[in-house]
């Protein structure tokens, strides 16, 4: 049974190769494996060798960011440190206050902050943190002092779910770094304000935002963004790994992780791969790589740290990775990735983006 946990380790570390790391694991043993990670240097080539499309502190870029810090974390090559330390230099080490237009958000921002405490993380130096902790303490930009229970929203009102990627993770993180129980609550009143207006107990699967809850498609499903999904679920995995497991706020996070993934589960298609909408795979039915690179990501964490059973979730992990490696090219382009959006759409092979390939 070690020996077989031990494979597993190894196997599920590799599954969720750039959003996040896994704890105690064999880092030098994750980079043996040399066909997942030619696969991920690929990918992060063909990146950097593209014209920069989204200006610095963007969440784009964060998310892409974060699949690089991610990567560090598993296999220690410093190259993906390099990447995330050379931007951190070139923005000082900044949050930048949300762009105010109809569709940012004082949580897009906070992303960066992530990023910012995977290179403190790996250096010990709290210069890079002091900037992000400055920013939650000043009453000009937005944020849960100067704004409580409007920060997180979209600047059209609406409580969203993407910014549970973005927003609650770096609170989780501020936490683990301090100690101080008010990132918490900032964190618990963003995640559980925005889950109360969008979250379908039916399904247990969140939708993009309320004006998506009387929808349905022309069959007469519902309308369960994959991708906006993908932004919860790999959320909440980050929570999870921040957030001691004896904190009193974690068993909630624990239990909205397990029926999400036991909704997801059920929702894969026979080819690995999750459809635009998670309700109605036939509205459609192409394939769609960001979605399933958040679920197999979240699944596979689940499985390494004990919390998913290992002969239920470990092959829908398998089935999702090994679809998630058919659409990288030779060139390192992540194709299949819907463009940016708010809900199910079409997608084609041609479509990459930066988000899609940092959620690879």
């Amino acid at each position: 049974m070690k020996q077989i946990t031990t494979t597993l380790r190894r196997y599920a570390l590799l599954l969720s190769l750039t959003i996040h790391s896994v704890a105690a694991v064999d880092h030098s043993q994750a980079s043996k494996i040399s066909p997942v990670k030619v696969l991920a240097d690929r990918v992060r080539g063909h990146v950097n060798s593209q014209p920069l499309r989204f200006p610095n502190q963007h969440w784009v870029r964060g998310a892409y960011y974060a699949g690089l810090m991610a990567m560090y974390e598993s296999t220690s090559d410093r190259a993906y440190l390099d990447d995330c330390m050379k931007w951190g230099k070139q923005v000082s080490w900044l949050i930048k206050e949300q762009g105010g237009g109809p569709y940012e958000s004082g949580a897009y921002p906070l992303v960066c902050g992530q990023i910012w405490y995977g290179c403190y993380q790996a250096k010990k130096d709290e210069l890079m943190m002091q900037p992000t902790l400055a920013f939650f303490e000043d009453p000009k930009v937005e944020n849960p002092l100067s704004a409580p229970g409007e920060w997180y929203l979209e600047n059209t009102g609406h409580r969203f779910v993407d910014g549970l990627f973005t927003a609650p993770p770096a609170l989780a993180m501020l936490y683990q770094m301090t100690g101080d129980e008010k990132y918490v609550n900032w964190m618990d009143a963003c995640f559980w304000d925005v889950h109360g207006e969008i979250f379908d107990q039916d399904a247990g699967l969140f939708y993009r935002d309320a004006r998506s809850k009387p929808r349905k498609t022309k069959s007469g499903k519902k309308v369960l963004w994959s991708r906006g999904n993908g932004w919860a679920f790999g959320g909440l995995t980050r929570i999870l790994k921040y957030l001691p497991s004896e904190h009193p706020s974690y068993p909630n996070y624990k239990s909205l992780y397990v029926k999400m993934a036991e909704s997801l589960a059920k929702r894969q298609q026979a080819d690995g791969f999750w459809r635009s909408n998670l309700d109605d795979p036939e509205q459609y039915t192409m394939k769609e790589s960001s979605g399933t690179g958040f679920f197999t990501y979240g699944i596979a964490w689940g499985i390494n740290n004990g919390i998913l059973d290992l002969d239920r979730f470990l092959p829908v992990a398998k089935n999702g990775w090994a679809a998630l490696a058919s659409v990288v090219n030779k060139d390192g382009k992540v194709g299949w990735s819907q463009p940016a959006g708010g809900g199910p759409g079409k997608t084609a092979e041609a479509d990459s983006s930066k988000f899609g390939a940092g959620i690879f």
